[in-house]
């Protein structure tokens, strides 16, 4: 009888073994060290507005877009949401005035949980509201993506998941009383996928993709008032 317990109780810690393989969140791209030890370098300002993700973000230039000095690029190729919360504290230490957020989609590539996911977005907002009480908090839902490209086959067919983590963020927004931007209705087309105007691999921005996502940001309010705005000239 005892071995028989004990080997299900075997059985049960090699599937649990095998779960977690599937997914790894110590991975870091290549370029993290490099970017991360760069923004350490610079000045921070409690006027920094900080535009925190992975590629999606740091390929808009949000600097120029906005006509802001005070406008910080934080995104980092390939990141994943434990890689922001390892940033994130330093970021949160220089009390910046908001900081805008959207993580995840190489999450789901690299077979991260879905409630994994969600629970790292729940320790961001403790980390910023703990270290940067006074710091507005948005957090942006995932975009779809669209497989017909086929250029990056490990982002795509995550549309469930996405659909899901989406409505758990907005209700986590509304808990936390933090906005939540919804990019993804404004971007989805009839079919479920991500509009092929807004993209050119499935899962990355054309420059129509961020003007959109500009005038989302206008039009929800998000954005700070005239008077932080300089010229680029």
């Amino acid at each position: 009888m005892l071995k028989s317990i004990s080997f299900v109780v075997f059985l049960l810690y090699v599937a649990n073994a095998a779960a977690q393989s599937t997914w790894d969140s110590l991975y870091r791209p290549d370029i993290y060290p490099f970017l991360v030890e760069q923004s350490r370098q610079y000045s921070r300002s409690e006027n920094d507005i900080i535009f925190l993700g992975n590629s999606i973000t740091f390929w808009g230039n949000w600097t120029e877009m906005l006509n802001n000095r005070y406008v910080r690029n934080r995104g980092i190729p390939g990141d994943i949401t434990y890689g922001v919360l390892e940033r994130l504290p330093y970021i949160a230490e220089g009390h910046p005035d908001r900081i805008f957020i959207m993580i995840g989609i190489n999450d789901l590539a690299r077979n991260i949980p879905d409630s994994i996911i969600l629970t790292n977005y729940r320790r961001m907002i403790r980390i910023i509201k703990e270290i940067s009480p006074k710091t507005k908090i948005y957090f942006h839902t995932m975009l779809p993506t669209n497989e017909s490209f086929e250029k990056l086959k490990s982002h795509y067919g995550k549309a469930k998941h996405i659909l899901d983590i989406n409505a758990e963020l907005k209700m986590l927004g509304t808990n936390e009383s933090i906005q939540v931007i919804d990019l993804y209705k404004h971007f989805v087309g009839s079919d479920g996928r991500l509009k092929s105007v807004y993209t050119w691999d499935g899962v990355h921005l054309t420059a129509a993709g961020y003007r959109l996502w500009l005038d989302i940001l206008k039009e929800n309010g998000c954005l700070p008032s005239g008077q932080k705005l300089t010229s680029t000239n």
